[in-house]
């Protein structure tokens, strides 16, 4: 059985905030935080592993390791992107079932053709409601437990109202939970949630398309629980530059004003400490 807190927490009905983990730091960073459902983002976890944009190029096999690696890894429930689903019906079936067999406890479909692109980037092409419908009814009888989250990028293309027109067929078609992506006013979250009969998800993506809100109003209009993908991803990124610009132009490894983690206690949370035990207890 996958891990139930996920469950547990949409069942309280309880707003609740979730991290987008770009790679296996931020995961164990969101252990030691205290989050116990983490996000594994299909446009972070391709930067970080493979220096490459979010837009249909990594296969189902990578994605599946990334996602296994972080379950793994992390002490959370994870919900995981799987971008389209990898394809027709038979490979939505296959993901559904690989994803499920990793341990993830949500997998996200979006409603994109193949190769899709990252919801807030230009040129997103959707495939007919009807094929999507499908695509989530596959994914439902399919899994055991895991939840399934539909996501249409309809917003751009479709307006408001083909946004909220395909969340309530998916949501009829069995998802467990509907992400609307893109919305562009807080006017055009609520509205979606007010119509959707389903337990919504918002995405606070920095730099993105959507209005960044805090955990209070995200939950006065309505959603359930909130993802935050890019926070982590673009908060290494902006102390890494950093910090290299200072080793760079000053040549200094180790500026006063800029924090660094404790070394010995990251060797610690990646599991040195098993290493070093084993080291004694078997080493010549």
């Amino acid at each position: 059985m996958n891990d139930p807190r996920l469950r547990t927490k949409i069942a309280k009905g309880e707003f609740f905030v979730v991290p987008g983990i770009h790679d296996m730091i931020a995961a164990v960073i969101a252990d030691k935080v205290g989050f116990d459902v983490v996000y594994g983002s299909g446009y972070w976890t391709t930067a970080s592993a493979y220096g490459l944009p979010d837009a249909g190029i990594v296969s189902y096999t990578q994605m599946l390791d990334r996602m296994a690696t972080l379950v793994r890894t992390t002490k959370a429930a994870v919900i995981a992107d799987a971008d389209t689903g990898f394809g027709g019906l038979l490979n939505v079936h296959h993901t559904v079932r690989g994803y499920e067999e990793a341990g993830i406890s949500a997998i996200q479909i979006e409603d994109q053709e193949f190769p899709k692109k990252c919801g807030h980037t230009p040129f997103k092409r959707l495939i007919p409601v009807d094929d999507m419908i499908e695509k989530i009814r596959v994914a439902a009888a399919a899994r055991k437990d895991m939840l399934i989250i539909a996501r249409t990028d309809a917003r751009q293309s479709e307006g408001l109202e083909g946004s909220i027109a395909r969340g309530k067929a998916y949501a009829e078609a069995g998802a467990d939970i509907v992400f609307c992506e893109a919305l562009l006013e807080t006017d055009e979250m609520r509205q979606a949630c007010d119509a959707i009969d389903r337990p919504m998800m918002a995405n606070m993506a920095n730099g993105g398309l959507t209005p960044i809100l805090k955990a209070d109003q995200l939950a006065d209009i309505g959603y359930a629980f909130a993802i935050y993908p890019a926070l982590t991803g673009l908060v290494a990124a902006a102390a890494m530059e950093t910090a290299l610009h200072r080793l760079k132009d000053d040549g200094d490894g180790e500026p006063d004003d800029i924090p660094l983690f404790n070394f010995k206690e990251f060797c610690g949370m990646i599991g040195f400490q098993e290493v070093w035990e084993f080291e004694k207890a078997w080493a010549r």
